[in-house]
């Protein structure tokens, strides 16, 4: 007995050195961590149980058959973050590179099935190679059944992929299907076809980091959600960010204790708003007085800055937060921004996460580069995505709704729960000088003076919107966490379904 267990333990002792000492220096030499480090980074100490550690590819091509790892390059299993449990698989750059073969992509399909079973969140982190070119189309159906699993997943439980070493050819579209993708700086990067390809076929000269870094994907296409400057910044927040997630589509949101009272008066909102309306403001000011303790957890915050979107608490439980943000194009919604805010309010009605917005929007972005762009399109998936959504959802008009973009974000029209309006709020058509030159177009600059004060004396305000019932009440900025969190409360139980149908056909 001895013997065996000496044995095993000999067994465990070679998967874990995956390609052995050499290998690991260099991964250290790179600035990267190890599969296993991570692994034991992001769950709780001692929380890890591992699922086919001693699983080998069966290659017999180009020499594969002499040469077999244990794990074959990807570590698989559960743990748990504070308590809660997760699925996890960790690709090992030093096994083969992390590429993926047939028997790697069944070790992930596993530990994907068994999540979707239960009912718990999978964390994939990628660090590869791509595909193993030795196992040729194994290795591409081996993707294509990680795909499935990913697909089929969505909506069920969160997907979250972080990227923390290279990702390339088929190893993208796994983390594309998923819910949120994080990044490394400086030694992540992702892209469909590297630099040496792109040189072949279109003659740029680029670099790994200018293709697919994490600036490019967090600033520019969108892709990643965030970026981290190391592999233990990065994991840390991980485990944050799954704090504010449910389990599944089935378990509701997790609540925890806060030492922050629901009647919280915040005095210094009062004079949140310029007296001049061209002025702007910091919108998360406002979020962050009016979420538990001033916890924020923002998504995608260096794309499409006019609009914030990311997760608080309000009374110990998870909101998603939706804010026009006046410091960036007076908050205006373009194509960028209202794709970003529809995929995060996709996102929170997938899993049962009430939605609060702030609003302060002039409109949408005029241009030829916009409409050019579909911004009419990428505009209407926000609507679409608010107009879907059966969570609950507040919303507060802090200043400006103007025009389609007032109808946009969240407006009673479109379901909206508690639709509430500072006393600042402007809620018209358009701006009152630009209503004005077009009604009275004929009269002369005297005449246009006075009709603009007689405008917005009428309109811009909140009470025209309060007398018709599209606003629920005028509230005073210094209680609107309280507002906030008594709808939210009384929401708790809220129940609403829409039409029956096979899926929705979000225009795309």
């Amino acid at each position: 007995m001895r013997d065996i267990v000496e044995e095993l333990e000999e067994r465990r002792r070679i998967a874990r050195l995956g390609g052995g000492e050499k290998r690991i220096e260099a991964q250290h030499g790179r600035g990267k961590l190890t599969a296993r480090e991570r692994l034991n980074l992001l769950l709780d100490p001692d929380s890890f149980e591992e699922i086919d550690m001693f699983v080998e590819h069966d290659c017999q091509e180009f020499g594969m058959q002499d040469n077999k790892v244990p794990g074959d390059g990807v570590v698989t299993g559960w743990g748990t973050v504070n308590g809660r449990p997760i699925y996890v698989f960790a690709k090992d750059f030093t096994v083969f590179g992390g590429s993926l073969s047939r028997s790697h992509s069944k070790k992930i399909n596993k530990v994907q099935d068994m999540a979707l079973r239960n009912g718990v969140p999978i964390v994939g982190i990628l660090d590869a190679g791509g595909a193993r070119i030795q196992e040729g189309v194994d290795a591409l159906g081996g993707y294509a059944e990680v795909f499935q699993r990913n697909t089929l997943a969505s909506g069920v439980i969160p997907q979250i992929t972080m990227i923390m070493g290279p990702c390339a050819g088929g190893d993208v579209y796994s983390p594309a299907l998923t819910d949120f993708i994080f990044m490394v700086r400086n030694t992540s990067y992702m892209f469909v076809t590297g630099p040496d390809v792109v040189k072949t076929v279109t003659n740029e000269e680029v670099t790994a980091e200018e293709l697919g870094g994490a600036k490019v994907h967090t600033s520019k296409s969108s892709v990643a959600d965030g970026a981290y400057d190391n592999d233990v910044e990065a994991l840390t927040d991980l485990r944050r960010l799954i704090d504010f997630l449910p389990l599944s589509n089935r378990t509701g949101v997790p609540e925890r204790p806060t030492f922050d009272v629901r009647d919280r008066v915040e005095h210094s909102l009062d004079t949140l708003i310029p007296d001049n309306p061209n002025m702007p403001y910091d919108m998360m000011e406002l979020v962050q007085k009016v979420v538990d303790e001033g916890d924020f957890f923002e998504i995608q915050k260096d794309f499409a800055k006019n609009i914030i979107t990311g997760f608080g608490r309000i009374e110990g439980k998870p909101v998603g937060f939706v804010a026009n943000q006046p410091m960036t194009l007076a908050g205006v919604l373009d194509s960028d921004a209202s794709r970003k805010a529809a995929r995060f309010v996709r996102f929170c009605d997938c899993f049962d996460v009430p939605i609060v917005t702030f609003v302060d929007v002039p409109g949408f972005l005029p241009g030829t580069s916009q409409e050019y762009g579909g911004l009419i399109k990428h505009g209407a998936k926000l609507l679409f995505a608010y107009a879907e959504a059966t969570v609950p959802k507040v919303t507060l008009i802090t200043r400006k709704a103007y025009g389609g973009a007032y109808d946009v974000m969240a407006s009673k029209h479109l379901r909206g729960d508690f639709n509430y309006a500072w006393p600042t709020a402007e809620i018209a058509v358009m701006g009152a000088k630009g209503a004005v030159e077009i009604i009275f177009r004929n009269s002369t600059e005297e005449e246009i003076l006075a009709q603009t004060a007689q405008y917005e004396e009428r309109f811009l305000n909140p009470f025209v919107a309060a007398e018709r019932g599209y606003i629920d009440e005028v509230i005073q900025p210094h209680n609107t966490r309280r507002r906030v969190a008594r709808a939210l409360a009384l929401l708790s139980s809220k129940k609403l379904d829409n039409p029956w149908k096979k899926h929705d056909n979000i225009p795309l």
